[in-house]
């Protein structure tokens, strides 16, 4: 971005769940082991892609690393990015411990990452998205396009809404969230939708394709979690 634009989004002031606290970062993974399968998530991400060994890969909002770290056994470079320096240093830490040495990990996001245009395979986002206003997100996708060499991949998973009986949707994941966690999980659902930036499918369909980018498959399960994979054109 121009650094001169003093109007900029600031990515680093935190939205919703304050990632910027050590606290957070400790019990991360174990609150989300409560209604997701991380390490599953990440072995499916790199089979569904077919990642191979020339590959280059970023992951937007990396978190603990978990696939960043799955995909750089395969790949020749993966770039994890995070707005969370206490993140990336949990991140990094645990790559160190396993020996793998070929991720670069990078205190940035998707309006301040810099990779030179056409020189990456596939970029990954799983729920980061949404960190970013309406906007923003246009913006970011522009950028993340150039990003990509011809035919690479975008791939985003995120709370991402249907129109239709979007507000019975969402009362319905904030209910189930409470009976996978208790409170804590419901208070964490309802932070998202009171502070956060979550989209209607529609509008992420006209700005992936006015910038640049083929949806090649979308699916929206119940009305509210967004899975895309997106081609350069």
């Amino acid at each position: 971005m121009n650094k001169n634009i003093s109007w900029q989004y600031d990515e680093f002031v935190q939205v919703g769940k304050d990632y910027s606290d050590q606290s957070e970062v400790n019990i991360y993974e174990s609150t989300h082991s409560q209604f997701r399968d991380l390490k599953k998530e990440a072995l499916e991400l790199i089979d569904l892609f077919q990642l191979k060994d020339s590959d280059i890969l970023v992951d937007f909002g990396c978190g603990t690393g978990i696939f960043a770290i799955e995909a750089a056994k395969i790949c020749s470079k993966v770039y994890a990015v995070d707005v969370s320096k206490n993140m990336l240093d949990y991140a990094s830490d645990k790559a160190c411990d396993v020996g793998i040495n070929n991720i670069d990990f990078s205190h940035s996001g998707f309006l301040n990452f810099y990779q030179p245009d056409n020189s990456v395979n596939l970029i990954t986002s799983t729920f980061s998205f949404h960190h970013l206003p309406d906007f923003w997100k246009a913006v970011a996708l522009k950028r993340l396009n150039r990003m990509l060499a011809p035919g690479g991949k975008l791939y985003i998973k995120d709370v991402i809404l249907e129109d239709q009986n979007s507000i019975e949707n969402i009362q319905s994941f904030v209910d189930k969230q409470k009976e996978l966690g208790g409170n804590f999980l419901k208070e964490d659902a309802e932070q998202h939708f009171r502070e956060e930036f979550s989209t209607f499918g529609w509008v992420i369909d006209e700005m992936l394709e006015r910038s640049g980018f083929i949806i090649e498959s979308k699916d929206i399960s119940n009305g509210i979690l967004g899975v895309y994979i997106c081609k350069k054109l």
